[in-house]
């Protein structure tokens, strides 16, 4: 019999469709049983006997492949791929697929969350009311101040889309490629990315995490930005040198930054202290209906392949072919 091993924690909770598409199939499964993100050395030790990984963010490097004998697909609940070791996959003849599309638009609304909170001190006005103390904050509207935004893949699409019900707000943008059918339905203004930090009151950044993106913004390019600008970061941990921030922020430039994911989760370094600084626990994903989705849709691609199926969402080979070039 089949066996899967599920990794990622929460699973099944928002709904049990998921489990009951395994029990349906007759597919043997296990939960994460120690419910929360493995260590390395953990995953390596689970691994051994599964044919399938319904994966999270939880490292599956080349040691935990090297230890997963019987292991065919892995089929991760998300889009982010940093966390996979794809061509130690590749090589063992593992078989990776993903859900690119069912995050998209929870991660893009949390990222306007962001903005709405930071340009109004929302955050700030809570955590000073819990404790007796009444400012009121003058703010700004999105209509009125410069975003930039830096990818414009699925997710910084949909956040342009969302930004288009709030007028005419101003729309720096930097991605590899120039995308021509975005500029016939926005009005968008195509910068590079130190003019945008120059520029943009709002800097968002929506990339993978990848070579070219690993500690891209350091204490220079955040000095650049203005004094009373911000930055999110709701892609990937690592594209921000935390370090970098919390002094650039402690130093008291920069008004205000939100910050989801981290380069190791759960978080607990130094940007806990900065009270302007928005910290939330990599929840970008984590709305019911597209929770739901991750989980059914890594779910059916696990069962397909164990019905010997072909995938729907596999991993594209320029993903290995872009990891590779990382190493």
């Amino acid at each position: 019999m089949a066996k899967v091993l599920i990794t990622t924690v929460p699973f099944g909770s928002i709904s049990r469709l998921p489990l009951e598409m395994l029990d349906n199939s007759g597919i043997k499964y296990l939960i994460n049983p120690l419910n929360k993100k493995l260590t390395e050395d953990q995953l390596a030790e689970m691994v051994t006997d599964f044919d399938v990984i319904i994966a999270g963010t939880e490292p599956i490097t080349e040691k935990v492949i090297k230890r997963a004998s019987h292991l065919k697909l892995i089929s991760r609940v998300g889009i982010g791929l940093d966390n996979v070791d794809l061509n130690a996959a590749l090589n063992r003849g593992i078989k990776v697929s993903y859900t690119p599309n069912a995050p998209s638009k929870a991660v893009a609304e949390l990222t306007l969350c962001h903005m709405l909170t930071l340009l109004r001190s929302v955050h700030l006005s809570n955590s000073q009311m819990h404790n007796g103390k009444w400012n009121r904050f003058l703010g700004k509207r999105i209509e009125n101040v410069t975003l930039g935004i830096i990818g414009l893949g699925r997710i910084g699409t949909q956040l342009i889309k969302i930004l288009k019900g709030f007028g005419e707000t101003r729309i720096l943008v930097n991605d590899l490629e120039y995308k021509s059918v975005l500029d016939q339905e926005f009005n968008l203004e195509w910068r590079n990315k130190e003019e945008i930090y120059k520029e943009a009151d709002i800097v968002s950044l929506h990339l993978p995490l990848t070579h070219l993106t690993k500690n891209m913004i350091r204490k220079e390019n955040l000095l650049t930005m203005k004094s009373h600008a911000m930055i999110i970061n709701t892609s990937r941990g690592g594209i921000i040198n935390e370090y970098d921030l919390y002094d650039v922020m402690n130093s008291g430039h920069l008004s205000g930054a939100a910050i989801d994911v981290f380069e190791k989760e759960p978080y607990n370094g130094p940007l806990k202290e900065i009270e302007r600084c928005l910290l939330t626990a990599h929840m970008g994903s984590m709305s019911e209906d597209c929770r739901k989705n991750m989980e059914v849709e890594s779910t059916k691609e696990a069962i397909s392949f164990l019905k010997n199926n072909i995938l729907k969402s596999e991993v594209p080979l320029e993903e290995y072919d872009l990891q590779k070039q990382c190493l």
